[in-house]
Formats: C-alpha cells, sequence, structure tokens
C-alpha cells in the first residue's frame, strides 16, 4: 500500500483528501505545513507528497526545495489555488513531478498521483 503524505494546512480538505486517498487503498501522513512536512517526510519516507503552495511557517515551495534538497528522488505532486499558477510552475521547475489547481479534481489527482508512482 503505498504512503502519500497530505501538506494542507485546510482541516476541510485534509479530511476531503484523507477519506479520498483511503477509499483508493493508499496509506496517508499528515503535515499541517512545510515545517512538520519536512521533518515527517525524514521520519516517515512516504511513496508521494501531496503539497499546498500557501501554509504558515514554511511555504510548500521552500519545503519542497529542503525535501528534494536531501531526497533528490522526492515525488511531489503541488496543489494551489487559481492564482497561484505561475508558482506552481516554478515548482515544476524545482522538481515537482505536477501540479493541481484548487478546487482539486479527484480523477485528475488520482491521475497525477499514480502517474507520479511509476
Amino acid at each position: 500500500m503505498p504512503k502519500v503524505m497530505v501538506v494542507e494546512d485546510s482541516l476541510f480538505m485534509q479530511n476531503h483528501l484523507v477519506k479520498f486517498l483511503t477509499e483508493h487503498s493508499y496509506e496517508v501522513v499528515l503535515a499541517e505545513n512545510g515545517e512538520e512536512a519536512v521533518k515527517t517526510y525524514r521520519s516517515d519516507r512516504p511513496d508521494a507528497v501531496l503539497m499546498d503552495i500557501a501554509m504558515p511557517q514554511m511555504s510548500g515551495l521552500a519545503a519542497l526545495a529542503e525535501i528534494r534538497g536531501f531526497d533528490p528522488q522526492a515525488k511531489v505532486i503541488v496543489l494551489t489555488a487559481m492564482d497561484g499558477r505561475l508558482l506552481a510552475s516554478h515548482a515544476v521547475e524545482m522538481g515537482a513531478k505536477d501540479f493541481l489547481m484548487k478546487p482539486v479534481s479527484l480523477d485528475k489527482l488520482l491521475v497525477a498521483l499514480q502517474k507520479a508512482l511509476e
């Protein structure tokens, strides 16, 4: 069962993603901000990461850079709001496998996740 870390500061979005991923046979670990994501990634070594960009304490981009710094093979998919398209493109340049716009299409999320895990 692949392990996916959901990095999201919105409790509603966290719950929504956890429910969807567990229904599709993924193990889920959570982080509420970029700082927590880096610590959790180091300890839990998830197979993939769904990372929000705009978060308190440490942004998703900063967390992406730090995670890719110690694990260049990290499979990170960035989630962002419509006004974050430029940031999401930058995240892909930094090594993110994909980016999805919020509100997230669950079908597209599943395809992006499966593709990242190949």
